[in-house]
């Protein structure tokens, strides 16, 4: 079990925790079946940010059978939507659960998100039924997020006001470790076009200019450019559009790069500019031009609130799940955003141990009739017992904000 860091508003939710999983598990056991099968359903059609069509209609369609209020459709995106329920009109604490239901090109839910959807929707079907039996004024509200995997798809919903009153905020990822207290890189996505001119690659070549040279010299100088970065920086990059044909010198050559540091603002204000200068610097060398657009909004890194980190990790205790007590710092996630605007967690629960997201082996986890069940259950309960704990204990939301401000 892992060592908790108790603070002291937390103290009572955290002391009555065996309690509140003790409460949780009957209407668990009530849900499960459907949760296992809303998780398969999405894994035998993964479909990829924003055509989340199928996925968002079978997630509607179960919370509004449980008699939650639903929003189709959110900030222009057609695959999103909110959720609400409350047991009160007067004024309440208000707690968002996000679910996530894309999948990824080719390898389909090789991150896990049918997983993901399935324990937001276990929690707030849990929540609401722990607070019809036992009722305090609570604003629950569950929000689908579609487009994580590479088009920051919470940032246009954080732009069109969906946290707005929401005064936490949180979800879980399935991964190869149990972990809560971890961070995310931000993250900056380049597309980046070559532009050269076409000739003949036998007859006349100096009468080019090879745009495709212009985006390899690029790709070299930001292979030097890593030696003089720091640790966390992760640059890596695809070649969308090399030519069209090996007797034609390419008047045109695209990529996609990735660009990622732990720090926002070091991020944007060193890494990026010095990325960008390897693409300009190449340009200028081959003789072409250059164009680097940003058609995607920037992951901000996540920031985990300790007092909800404090609730979540008792939960997992309970649950009997081994912690990861100083999680690696890897990958990105839109959630980060969600994080600087209200106070937030983005635990991982074990699917799998040691399987890696992104593969085809995790993808086939996702979809197991053996790992899926535990781990869904697990997550929903986390996810229920924090957000509940939150609603009983108005010091739990009190310090949340507290420390999120003070941070």
């Amino acid at each position: 079990m892992s060592t908790l860091t108790v603070r002291s508003t937390a103290a009572a939710s955290i002391d009555a925790m065996p309690t509140t999983i003790t409460e949780l598990r009957p209407f668990l056991e009530r849900r499960l079946a459907t949760l296992v099968d809303v998780a398969a359903d999405l894994h035998a059609h993964p479909e990829i940010r924003f055509t989340e069509t199928h996925a968002a209609a079978r997630l509607t369609a179960e919370l509004e059978l449980a008699g939650f209020a639903i929003e189709r459709g959110f900030a222009g995106l057609e695959t999103a939507f909110v959720a609400r329920w409350s047991t009160t009109d007067a004024d309440a604490p208000t707690i968002a659960i996000f679910c996530e239901y894309d999948a990824l090109e080719e390898i389909g839910h090789a991150c896990g998100h049918n997983i993901i959807a399935a324990c937001g929707l276990g929690a707030g079907l849990l929540v609401k039924d722990a607070l019809e039996a036992s009722p305090v004024p609570a604003n629950l509200v569950v929000i689908g997020s579609p487009g994580e995997e590479g088009a920051a798809g919470k940032v246009p919903m954080i732009e069109g006001g969906v946290l707005d009153g929401v005064d936490l905020a949180m979800m879980v990822h399935p991964s190869g470790t149990d972990a809560v207290r971890g961070s995310s890189l931000s993250r900056v996505a380049l597309d980046i076009d070559f532009h050269g001119k076409a000739a003949h690659a036998a007859a006349a070549p100096e009468l080019g200019r090879n745009a495709l040279d212009g985006a390899t010299l690029a790709l070299t100088a930001i292979g030097m450019l890593r030696q003089q970065m720091t640790d966390d920086v992760r640059i890596h990059a695809i070649i969308t559009n090399g030519g069209q044909a090996p007797n034609i010198i390419p008047e045109r050559a695209s990529l996609r790069i990735f660009v990622r540091a732990a720090d926002r603002d070091h991020l944007l204000s060193n890494v990026v500019p010095r990325v960008r200068d390897c693409f300009e610097g190449a340009a200028i060398a081959t003789g072409t031009t250059v164009e680097i657009a940003e058609n995607t909004p920037p992951y901000f890194s996540l920031r985990s609130n300790p007092t909800l980190v404090d609730v979540a990790e008792a939960a997992y205790s309970v649950l009997g799940r081994d912690l990861e007590p100083d999680p690696t710092v890897a990958g990105s996630t839109d959630m980060g955003n969600v994080s600087h605007v209200v106070p937030s967690i983005h635990p991982m629960i074990c699917l799998a141990r040691d399987v890696a997201p992104h593969t085809r082996e995790f993808a086939a986890a996702a979809g197991s009739a053996e790992l899926a069940p535990p781990t869904i259950a697990d997550g929903a309960l986390m996810l229920a017992a924090t957000a509940l704990s939150a609603f009983r204990e108005p010091s739990v939301v009190a310090d949340a904000k507290a420390t999120f401000a003070r941070d």
